[in-house]
C-alpha cells in the first residue's frame, strides 16, 4: 500500500501564492506519483499537472499554464505544486494521484480557497 498526503491548501486573495505538498510513503517501490488533480464544488475532477513522457516534461491544464508549477524532491517521496497569481476560480480541493503497476492511488486532498 502507498499513502499520498497533501498539505499547504488554505485561504489566499486574489493573486496570492500557495505551494501545495504531496508525501508519499509506505511501498513506494517503483511508484511514481503522476500529477495533481482538482475538485470545484459540483464539479467533477480535472486534471492541473501531468507528468508526460517518462517524467521528462509536464502538461498543464490551460487554466493553470504560466502560473502553476509541478516540482518533485525524490530524496523527500515528495512533489509540490506552486501555485501563483492565484483566481478564486482555482479555489476547490486539490489532490494528488500516482500509480504503482496498474494501481492509482489518490491523497485525501487539501482545500485551497482563494477569496476575490
Amino acid at each position: 500500500q502507498v499513502q499520498l498526503v497533501e498539505s499547504g491548501g488554505g485561504l489566499v486573495q486574489a493573486g496570492g501564492s500557495l505551494r501545495l505538498s504531496c508525501a508519499a510513503s509506505g511501498s513506494i517501490f517503483r511508484f511514481n506519483v503522476k500529477g495533481w488533480y482538482r475538485q470545484a464544488p459540483g464539479k467533477q475532477r480535472e486534471l492541473v499537472a501531468v507528468i508526460t513522457g517518462g517524467g521528462g516534461s509536464t502538461n498543464y491544464a490551460d487554466s493553470v499554464k504560466g502560473r502553476f508549477t509541478f516540482s518533485r524532491d525524490n530524496a523527500k517521496n515528495t512533489v509540490y505544486l506552486q501555485m501563483n497569481s492565484l483566481k478564486p476560480e482555482d479555489t476547490a480541493v486539490y489532490y494528488c494521484n500516482g500509480l504503482r503497476g496498474t494501481t492509482d492511488y489518490w491523497g485525501q486532498g487539501t482545500q485551497v480557497t482563494v477569496s476575490s
